[in-house]
């Protein structure tokens, strides 16, 4: 599946106030150029592409497709949203040569596999394209030699979750991966595990297949018959609908439910208390600075956060603030 989003130059305001929030972001907006109608100008032979493995159907990746499309709208620049029609590594990495291939003036990826997509992402470093990764890959971005990495510590975001379940009473929990293979969720597993073992509890992975949500319900309700479970973490927000139904066909009332990443579901039902939290990545920041941190490095030679991870999060979303970013949800942007 490819998505083209072409933009052009907007008008004098769009570009000032997206100038202002790259000076937030890289630490110097105009690099030292002192003609906006030039760097405008410049800006119309900018194609940036983004290759990941989520696709923009998906309801987390059209929240990065959005920060994506924004950034590139509020910079007038041309942007190409690529992804395999489901989690394929073989073809993802055929995505990143093609690409390279086009010759753009960027590239943007996400590394769910750094030893499957080492190889086309090394390929478009040696062909002289800027590349930097977002959401996946904070593990690995550095030994790629890519220019930066914008997301979260996929361990730490996880470790956090673990205590807040700890602090709620779970002390078995299941940590359900939804992608069996992507290395970041591996390391959410670990950061919830080494969490709940500080507070004297365990987790367990349970393997489920997005593409068959009634499988995925069984899978979870025969693992909360089979073991005394008293927590689950869900990886991704495409799980929620299986979880949430097959707590209720268990009659989970004391079971602590906790997810990754938002939808309105998972909003509406942390609102209505059938789950604990979300923890917010914020994806439409990852998007969003992924395309204002390479626009600026082709413009300034600039990049913010000092070869470290640009954080985007973890954010969490509880009863308290649910209703609050129920609202930014329907906007795109949470």
């Amino acid at each position: 599946m490819t998505v083209l989003i072409s933009v052009r130059r907007r008008s004098a305001s769009r570009l000032v106030g997206a100038c202002a929030l790259l000076a937030a972001a890289s630490a110097a907006c105009d690099g030292g150029r002192s003609d906006p109608d030039r760097r405008a100008d410049s800006r119309d032979a900018v194609r940036i592409v983004a290759v990941t493995h989520g696709q923009s159907a998906d309801p987390f990746w059209s929240v990065v497709s959005n920060g994506l499309s924004d950034a590139a709208d509020d910079l007038g620049i041309r942007l190409e949203y690529q992804a395999p029609v489901s989690f394929d590594m073989v073809r993802m990495g055929e995505l990143i040569e093609a690409a390279a291939a086009s010759r753009p003036s960027g590239l943007i990826v996400t590394i769910p596999d750094a030893d499957a997509l080492a190889g086309p992402i090394r390929a478009a470093r040696a062909a002289g394209i800027p590349i930097l990764s977002i959401n996946s890959g904070e593990s690995a971005w550095q030994a790629l030699g890519l220019l930066a990495h914008v997301g979260v510590n996929e361990y730490e975001a996880a470790f956090a979750a673990g205590e807040r379940l700890a602090r709620d009473g779970a002390r078995r929990v299941l940590c359900v991966n939804h992608e069996v293979g992507n290395l970041s969720l591996d390391e959410r597993c670990r950061g919830l595990a080494d969490a709940l073992a500080r507070a004297g509890g365990s987790a367990s992975v349970l393997a489920v297949d997005l593409a068959d949500p009634d499988d995925a319900r069984q899978r979870l309700l025969g693992a909360l018959r089979a073991q005394p479970i008293d927590g689950i973490l869900t990886l991704g927000p495409s799980v929620t609908t299986s979880a949430l139904a097959a707590l209720a066909e268990h009659g989970g009332d004391d079971v602590v439910y906790g997810t990754f990443d938002l939808t309105a579901d998972v909003l509406a039902a942390i609102d209505a208390g059938r789950m604990a939290f979300a923890i917010d990545q914020q994806p439409y920041l990852q998007g969003y600075l992924a395309v204002v941190s390479l626009v600026k490095y082709l413009e300034a030679g600039v990049l913010a956060g000092g070869g470290q991870l640009v954080r985007t999060g973890p954010a969490f979303v509880t009863r308290e603030n649910a209703a609050a970013v129920i609202e930014l949800a329907e906007r795109g942007i949470r």
